[in-house]
């Protein structure tokens, strides 16, 4: 299961890991840092994509993955060919034709019902959320807490 990075305004889901907000310790501190920069970034990118593209602002709950990840991939690429074109590009959409479209709704038993309400489950599990949080403290630091003592180690000398 993926997750997403959050601030406190969030709940502590299994699929929100949100910065620690009085980090005792280097590997807290470290890790906080890390969290708000890369979070900041990414608001900022999913501001840009989502004042061009309505579907990116859209929940998301009923789409599996790889149909993420394309939507995802094909609004980066439209955005990116928009900048280069300065807003030359048509993309030729009947806005009058799309709105007054008719949407059949089915109404028999939805097989998947039970694993949705699964994911969901496990998806607003706090213990699951304070494990994912701690594992990513653990990682980020055996990944890049030894060149932050070396670095700090350097310099005090």
């Amino acid at each position: 299961m993926g997750y997403y990075l959050a601030d406190k305004i969030f709940p502590n889901w299994s699929t929100f890991v949100k910065t620690i907000l009085k980090p005792l310790g280097a590997k807290r501190k470290y890790f906080a840092s890390k969290q708000e920069s890369a979070r900041k970034d990414v608001e900022r990118v999913f501001g840009v994509l989502q004042s061009r593209f309505a579907i990116v602002r859209e929940p998301v709950r009923y789409w599996d993955e790889e149909t993420l990840t394309n939507i995802m991939k094909a609004c980066i690429i439209m955005h990116n060919m928009i900048i280069e074109d300065d807003g030359a590009i048509n993309l030729g959409f009947d806005h009058e034709r799309e709105v007054n479209s008719f949407i059949s709704v089915s109404y028999s038993e939805i097989p998947e019902l039970h694993d949705f309400l699964q994911t969901h489950n496990r998806i607003r599990d706090r213990a699951t959320s304070s494990q994912l949080q701690e594992n990513l403290v653990e990682h980020l630091w055996e990944q890049y807490g030894s060149r932050i003592i070396s670095f700090e180690l350097l310099m005090s000398s």
